[in-house]
């Protein structure tokens, strides 16, 4: 039974002694936490940059992808159904104005023609007969008694009326010649021939009534226009003297420039956007109709605004803002966003000059806490 008490009496106080280091232990591990708090609350709040907001010109650049196309293109179809009997020039070729491209022939129309000459002829004869009687009549009538006045009207009337069927033929004998005329097609304008669909032979007529595709496709390729499109935020920026620099890909070693020339005055539906367009000179035929370009628009600046660092706008999903301090308080204040570069930026809303702003605002400096210490830092 001794031998029993000893050993619970030894584990009751191996149990005590056990407890005992547990309370001491938690109770510095309590005591170390509330050191640590008692010294975070004694330390300064954080520096806080803030910059004095101003009115300045922010000049910049826009870049946008355009497009060279021919300062002039057609797609020559035949005007009558024919049959192509000769072609006089192929892809490649550069033509002048007026120069013959293509001639074609029309039986049937070479006959309509003989038939409207013949026509022609037999009423031109009926015209002389009827005038020959009526004059004759007429130099009769001239003694009282001869000829009756009935006999004179009625002669008076087949000739005119054989005047109005001379003319008629002659009338439809000039549709027929005019007609043929457009069996040969002649360049409207100087330039190079850049599709040719058919060949010698061929079955050709107006578009969808004997051809699907143009004989041939003419494109004026030593003056191009460059097509960009202007977003509607700066379409105010761009006016008909503004001058442009474009390179394209094929001639990474060469800068190109244009001057604005034609502005659509209205925003496309779909895009949203202003088409412009710049006249390029072309003479050595380096730059090809299709070509995409990189286009690098200026936009100066007119009026004065209120530019700051674009690490003080903040772009949320609930609103875009920047952050202003007044009496030790944060104010978020809503801003739209104008033109950038590099490191500046426009932006427009309920501001003031002098306006204390977070240089490096985010969305952790909440609406409304405190900012008690603040570094007044250039913009």
């Amino acid at each position: 039974m001794n031998k029993t008490q000893n050993r619970y009496t030894d584990f009751a106080g191996l149990a005590a002694c056990a407890i005992a280091v547990l309370v001491l232990t938690a109770g510095c591990s309590s005591s170390s936490r509330k050191q640590e708090k008692q010294n975070e609350a004694g330390q300064d709040p954080p520096v806080t940059e803030v910059f004095s907001l101003k009115r300045d010109k922010l000049s910049s650049v826009l870049r946008l992808p355009g497009e060279l196309i021919a300062y002039q293109q057609v797609d020559l179809y035949a005007k009558v159904n024919s049959f192509v009997s000769k072609l006089y020039v192929d892809i490649g070729s550069e033509v002048k104005e007026g120069q013959m491209l293509v001639q074609m022939d029309a039986p049937e129309l070479n006959a309509e023609l003989d038939a409207a000459s013949s026509k022609l002829k037999s009423q031109e004869a009926i015209y002389i007969a009827s005038k020959s009687n009526y004059d004759r009549l007429y130099q009769t009538s001239q003694t009282p008694g001869t000829v009756s006045q009935n006999d004179l009207d009625q002669a008076l009337a087949k000739k005119n009326s054989d005047l109005a069927q001379l003319e008629a033929a002659k009338s439809s004998y000039q549709e027929i010649a005019d007609t043929r005329q457009y069996l040969e097609i002649r360049a409207p304008f100087s330039g190079v021939i850049s599709a040719r669909n058919v060949n010698t032979g061929a079955y050709v007529g107006p578009s969808g009534k004997g051809s699907e595709l143009p004989i041939f496709t003419l494109q004026q390729q030593k003056k191009l226009r460059l097509v960009i499109s202007v977003p509607e935020a700066y379409a105010g920026y761009i006016n008909s003297k503004l001058k442009v620099a474009f390179d394209v890909r094929s001639l990474p070693d060469k800068k190109f420039t244009a001057t604005v020339k034609r502005l659509a005055g209205a925003l496309d539906n779909k895009l949203r956007s202003e088409r412009i367009e710049m006249d390029v000179d072309n003479p050595d035929k380096i730059l090809l109709p299709g070509m995409v370009a990189e286009v690098i628009v200026p936009l100066p600046a007119t009026d004065s605004t209120f530019v700051v660092p674009k690490t003080a706008f903040v772009n949320s999903t609930e609103k875009t803002f920047v952050i202003r301090v007044a009496d030790e308080k944060a104010e978020w204040v809503d801003v739209r966003k104008g033109r950038e570069n590099a490191d500046m930026m426009e932006i427009f809303g309920s501001l003031s000059p002098g306006d204390s702003l977070v240089k490096t605002a985010s969305e952790e400096i909440r609406n409304g806490s405190l900012v008690r210490r603040v570094a007044i830092v250039k913009q």
